[in-house]
């Protein structure tokens, strides 16, 4: 039979118990939590088969491996670090990513009217903040990115509290989005331009999206980092 077509583990395995229970505590990219728990799940498999191998009974041998590995909790701790950076990185190229986005809904709004007031004078400040927002955003992305990579080992700190930073400003920002998004549909009613303000809300919109799912992921894991790991 072929590693594609092998049977899964049975349920009762305690090591695929094991796993199941450690992706069970993680938050972070799908991506890199999947690869952590594989790592984890291959080591203990192996550590088990070790101490089967010297003669240890099979449920000593289990116990012997996870007292070896550390329990769920320590090992969710300890992968977790490394998950809450990657979903750092991951929230701020996000950031990075709207950016364009804020700036083309800026420049739309700009041609919705001459800005002397009424709908046209409102839309212009929506603009502004949509382009305040875009650079904040960019620069953010910049400074996260290169805080959690190349430079995190001489900014160990800044590395620790860089993911609640950028977990909250990422919230902040799409909470802006979507109040963007809400106003600029409604001023799109009384706009003479309205396609543009629709188009314009419409990046809003996208940008949202891209945005508030991966705070919100950020956001567990910054503050499931920020726990200590159970004494046993």
């Amino acid at each position: 039979m072929s590693a594609d077509m092998a049977p899964p583990p049975p349920l009762d395995d305690p090591v695929e118990r094991y796993a199941v229970e450690l992706a069970a505590a993680l938050r972070g990219p799908a991506g890199a939590r999947e690869r952590l728990v594989v790592e984890v799940r291959d080591g203990l498999a192996e550590t088990v088969a070790a101490y089967e191998a010297a003669g240890v009974p099979a449920e000593r041998a289990v116990r012997e491996a996870v007292a070896e590995f550390g329990s769920v909790a320590e090992v969710a701790a300890s992968c977790q670090r490394e998950l809450t950076v990657a979903q750092a990185r991951h929230t701020a190229r996000a950031l990075a990513l709207t950016g364009p986005f804020l700036l083309a809904c800026w420049w739309l709004v700009r041609g919705t009217g001459d800005g002397q007031g009424g709908v046209s004078g409102f839309a212009q400040q929506v603009a502004v903040q949509l382009s305040s927002a875009a650079a904040v955003a960019v620069v953010l992305a910049a400074l996260a990115l290169a805080a959690t990579g190349a430079w995190g080992r001489w900014l160990p700190v800044a590395t620790e509290r860089l993911p609640a930073a950028v977990a909250w400003t990422g919230t902040a920002a799409s909470v802006a989005m979507a109040v963007t998004t809400l106003t600029l549909a409604t001023a799109a009613f009384l706009a003479e331009q309205w396609p543009l303000t629709v188009l314009a809300g419409a990046l809003a919109a996208a940008s949202h999206a891209v945005v508030a799912g991966s705070a919100r992921v950020c956001r567990e894991c910054a503050r499931l980092s920020s726990r200590e790991p159970a004494v046993a």
